[in-house]
């Protein structure tokens, strides 16, 4: 029951399992848990974030060693929780559009130190880099309007 669990969360509700893009589509499921906590403020967004960053830290580390794979593809629970961080910065409609399309751009190319995350252990190896994306986001886009 607990690996089942882990493996619901890691791929986010079933995003993580589409054959093309899963990183892109998890990172798009994100975006109703987005638009129910906002209403809580940046607070809440942020611990939003930390609450996916700490379960996404186990649920990815349970399925990396299921499947014996260092960084499986169908965990996008990373995703997930990196967004939320770069939308905690949105105050507007471009700077929603800003941080979800900024986060892929960093979570794809890795800038330092981002790349040297996943060279961390089981589930923080998977998480880390995509919070250091989420930060490098949230950065850019709380100088939008």
């Amino acid at each position: 029951m607990k690996k089942r669990i882990a493996f619901v969360l890691a791929t986010w509700f079933g995003c993580g399992r589409v054959p093309i893009a899963p990183g892109t589509v998890g990172t798009f499921g994100a975006l109703p848990l987005y638009f129910l906590v906002r209403e809580g403020g940046t607070a809440a967004v942020l611990a939003t974030a930390a609450v996916l960053t700490a379960v996404g830290v186990w649920a990815a580390g349970v399925v990396a060693e299921s499947t014996e794979t260092k960084d499986p593809q169908i965990v996008v629970i990373d995703e997930v929780a990196g967004v939320m961080i770069a939308l905690a910065a949105a105050r507007s409609t471009l700077g929603i559009v800003l941080a979800v399309g900024l986060f892929r751009l960093f979570d794809v190319t890795k800038p330092f130190p981002a790349r040297r995350a996943e060279r961390l252990p089981g589930g923080w190896g998977i998480i880390l880099d995509d919070i250091a994306a989420g930060v490098y986001a949230a950065a850019v886009v709380a100088v939008v309007p």
